[in-house]
């Protein structure tokens, strides 16, 4: 009886020590899961217990609702894709990644229809049932590990720095026209700004370090292009640094470091801000360059937010592929074997 409450409060204390270790981790969104499902299970089993007719009604009319909820949030997620897809591709540009929503949205209505047509009518036994277990399988395990990953993601914005930093990290974005700082930037930096003045204010002032380069297509690097935003929101010209050399937010970090090194500043005493959704794969490039810290996130739009994350998604994918592909390779061994 006692047992699924004391499995609770042990992934909460699991989890709590996890964030508390590594606010950037998928441990952190597994423990808050298990811990929902293991709360859920608590209820359940309250209201199977009970001999109090109205608990059971009330338990039956959850479940009912949460089966045709489940059904109409994928058919919503699916509308929503597609509506993103259409909106990122009129606002921004006609690339492969800005389709990504467009595509996923597609596949999601027409799936239950290929699945039927595809495993039901044209593959013959036994390899349909082959086929179909290892899609089913395939998708239950990607399904899962997004819903970890966007959990996540959530849980890391939840970071703040409980003491002074000495220096703030303002990851770069592409500009309009090759010298503006675009919305999505300046939020970035806005954020950083506010970090500053609060700390200002108490009489510690950070080093802000505006990093990124010169991309293709722009008349002026990031790094200076966000320097002179950030001087012409009336922060000192003395604690603002352009960092103007990284391609990538791999490099963003490595050339940050340096420039933390020749101030001879604490490499474990900063933060760095990005947009919400890119903190928890720039945490791990923070500390793969030498740096405990981690991100505070700005606002993202709200149209460009799904493309977004399901981006981060398979970037995070691609960091793991070989681990991915093993557990890939275990599905089909498991639909394979028992047919040989």
């Amino acid at each position: 009886m006692f047992i699924l409450p004391i499995i609770f409060l042990i992934l909460v204390g699991l989890f709590s020590w996890s964030f508390y270790k590594h606010q950037a981790s998928l441990w952190n969104g597994f423990l808050a899961l298990m811990a929902l499902f293991t709360l859920a299970g608590n209820l359940i089993f309250l209201s199977i217990i009970s001999n109090i007719k109205i608990i059971h009604l009330i338990f039956l009319i959850v479940f009912i609702i949460t089966i045709v909820g489940l059904i109409l949030i994928y058919a919503f997620h699916a509308i929503i894709f597609i509506w993103n897809g259409i909106i990122v591709w009129i606002r921004e540009s006609h690339s492969l990644a800005n389709l990504l929503t467009l595509i996923l949205g597609i596949f999601m209505l027409l799936y239950p229809l290929i699945n039927f047509l595809l495993f039901h009518k044209l593959i013959p036994k036994p390899y349909n049932s082959i086929l179909e277990l290892i899609c089913n399988l395939s998708i239950f395990y990607l399904i899962s590990l997004f819903v970890i990953f966007s959990i996540s993601v959530w849980i890391c914005n939840f970071y703040r720095p409980k003491s002074y930093k000495d220096f703030i990290i303002i990851l770069g974005a592409g500009l309009l026209n090759g010298n503006q700082v675009s919305p999505l930037l300046a939020a970035r930096i806005q954020r950083a700004i506010d970090v500053y003045k609060q700390q200002a204010n108490a009489g510690h002032r950070p080093l802000i370090i505006c990093s990124g380069g010169q991309g293709g297509d722009e008349t002026t690097p990031e790094g200076v292009a966000m320097r002179d935003y950030v001087i012409d929101q009336g922060i000192n010209a003395n604690d603002v640094v352009a960092e103007e050399k990284s391609r990538n937010t791999i490099e963003n970090f490595a050339f940050s470091k340096r420039i933390v090194d020749q101030r001879q500043l604490d490499p474990n005493s900063g933060i760095f801000v990005s947009n919400n959704y890119h903190i928890y794969r720039a945490s791990a490039y923070a500390q793969q360059s030498g740096m405990k810290i981690y991100g505070l996130g700005a606002k993202t739009s709200f149209f460009f937010l799904p493309n977004a994350i399901i981006r981060e998604f398979i970037a995070i994918l691609m960091r793991h592929k070989i681990a991915n592909l093993m557990i890939i390779l275990a599905f089909i061994l498991i639909a394979v074997v028992p047919h040989l």
